[in-house]
């Protein structure tokens, strides 16, 4: 479905602008793009050392915020490809008051352009779109492409957290996982939501409402 382009969407990103990166699209393929480094001093833009996450299709940016609040010494970073859709999210941020989190408007192909190796504590990737069927599988967030950027960007023991519906994804990110070198708990989001701590997002609320199954596991890196 088309997102229809929000109004005076220009005038918004301006405003949220310094908590908004932005990807540079002067090298359309990713693969060529990547060559290009072009590393962010994330100590230097969050002006401080603390642990960096990432949240990759932070969509409307509740989980990311929600997570930020109870986090303050975490620093975290959501990716969202759609401009449409960001904006909104750097507007909560906005309204939560939070000065822990940036959001980059980027795919997740053009990441180790700008992320240096070795600099992720977490990665979350949150019902990201399963794109079923052998023909779409290299564009899944858990592809053999995306998995080696995943393993450059994570430190030593970093965790990648995967929420889902879709049993199929999730079968299938799984054996990702454990082919690239993870070591993988699944979860049983029933107990777990119940638990302070625990943040949903947009959709897992309305999963639940639906009384859909959710599926998770967190992976930990095991290898440099």
């Amino acid at each position: 479905m088309r997102i229809r382009r929000k109004k005076h969407l220009e005038e918004r990103k301006d405003a949220v602008g310094d908590i908004l990166l932005t990807a540079d699209f002067d090298i359309k393929n990713a693969l060529e793009a990547i060559k290009d480094k072009r590393y962010y001093n994330l100590a230097l833009i969050f002006g401080n050392d603390n642990p960096i996450c990432m949240e990759i299709g932070c969509g409307k940016g509740l989980f990311v915020c929600e997570t930020a609040k109870r986090n303050p010494s975490v620093n975290y970073v959501a990716v969202e490809l759609l401009d449409n859709i960001i904006v909104m999210a750097c507007e909560r941020c906005r309204r939560y008051q939070l000065e822990n989190v940036r959001f980059f408007n980027c795919g997740a192909d053009y990441l180790p352009r700008y992320i240096a190796d070795n600099t992720l504590s977490k990665l979350y990737l949150n019902f990201s779109p399963p794109f079923p069927g052998d023909r779409y599988e290299n564009r899944r967030l858990t592809c053999d492409r995306l998995m080696e950027y995943y393993n450059k960007m994570l430190k030593h023991d970093g965790e990648i957290h995967l929420k889902t519906d879709d049993k199929g994804f999730f079968d299938y990110s799984y054996d990702q996982m454990i082919k690239h070198g993870y070591l993988v708990k699944i979860e049983d989001v029933q107990e777990t939501h119940t638990n302070e701590d625990y943040v949903k997002t947009e959709y897992e609320i309305k999963f639940n409402n639906e009384n859909k199954p959710i599926y998770k596991f967190i992976a930990k890196k095991l290898s440099n």
